[in-house]
């Protein structure tokens, strides 16, 4: 008994104490935290509030009852959704997509940022940076008006240079074929020099010493690169692969919606498109609820795995 007295007033010490550090913290840094209100504000009305309508998943919502006065009904739309026709083809072309932009999309800002390392020339290197980050500041609207400009069958740049190798021309944006290859380097290409501006940052900070002190000691600048600059980029980049990897379901809504027609619907029709037909075309309010949050929590279950491996083989994680 007079343990759990003991125990008690420790905690009740501890408590008092943390308040009072809690108090003098906020007085002395009142400005800081008055900086951090709104972005607290920010996730708590646009990412936690909105939460609260995850329940019509398991509802069959009925606009005139509300959220409460839906009947609800379970697993019924997830049982729905992963026994329909369009389940395998939705998940392979998603993460079909997705692999193929992180697997050639995730290694190209870093070449990128090592080239731009080597440059000796500050001029030039500046010119390289500006003419690489430009294209991330196009819409995505604008980026796919080119790609249907550039490869029309008619007119297109592409189709006129396979027409002088006496090639017939390809209706490029029409294939199903073409299309993951197209949404990947279109997106390469437009987000590659603003991706590389971090490493470009990490590599600024290694000290030119240890470069000096490898080429006195006869290191070549294959080695220089080996030892020395990829072990002070490998934690950024593994920081950067797990936010890649814990949002692969989220392929951009916007740019496929663009690229999407009828003859390539069978590569391009992805989780996303399908809550957006479903649910805003179809009115299947609680079914599109359903998908989406099927896509939100493949996307939890992998950050939660890559960044647990990720600490154990590398010691770099996010928490």
């Amino acid at each position: 008994m007079e343990s759990i007295v003991a125990n008690r007033k420790t905690i009740t010490q501890k408590t008092k104490n943390f308040r009072f550090r809690l108090q003098k913290s906020f007085g002395k840094n009142y400005d800081l935290y008055l900086l951090l209100l709104p972005v607290i504000l920010y996730f708590v009305i646009f990412k936690y509030a909105p939460m609260y309508g995850v329940q019509i998943a398991f509802k069959d919502f009925i606009a005139t009852r509300g959220i409460w006065g839906s009947p609800w009904v379970g697993l019924e739309h997830f049982k729905r959704f992963f026994n329909s026709y369009y389940f395998y083809r939705l998940l392979s072309n998603t993460l079909g997509i997705s692999l193929y932009a992180l697997i050639l999309g995730f290694p190209a800002p870093i070449l990128l940022a090592l080239m731009i390392n080597e440059v000796k020339s500050k001029r030039f290197k500046k010119i390289v940076q500006t003419v690489t980050y430009a294209p991330h500041f196009l819409s995505t609207v604008v980026v796919v008006s080119m790609l249907i400009s550039f490869l029309s069958p008619r007119n297109g740049v592409l189709n006129k240079l396979l027409e002088l190798f006496g090639q017939e021309p390809i209706y490029f944006m029409a294939e199903a074929n073409w299309f993951k290859t197209l949404y990947v380097f279109s997106g390469i290409w437009q987000n590659t020099g603003w991706g590389s501006i971090i490493y470009v940052a990490a590599l600024s900070g290694i000290k030119t010493e240890l470069y000096e002190a490898a080429m006195v000691d006869g290191a070549s600048k294959f080695k220089r690169l080996i030892h020395i600059t990829l072990p002070f980029l490998i934690p950024t980049a593994v920081t950067l692969l797990i936010l890649n990897v814990g949002s692969i379901m989220n392929v951009g809504f916007e740019k496929v919606f663009l690229m999407q027609n009828d003859r390539n619907m069978m590569a391009s029709d992805v989780i996303s498109t399908y809550v957006y037909r479903s649910g805003l075309l179809g009115a299947e309010f609680s079914f599109s609820a359903a998908v989406g949050l099927f896509n939100s929590i493949i996307n939890f279950i992998l950050l939660i795995t890559v960044n647990r491996i990720s600490r154990k083989l590398t010691e770099t994680s996010l928490w």
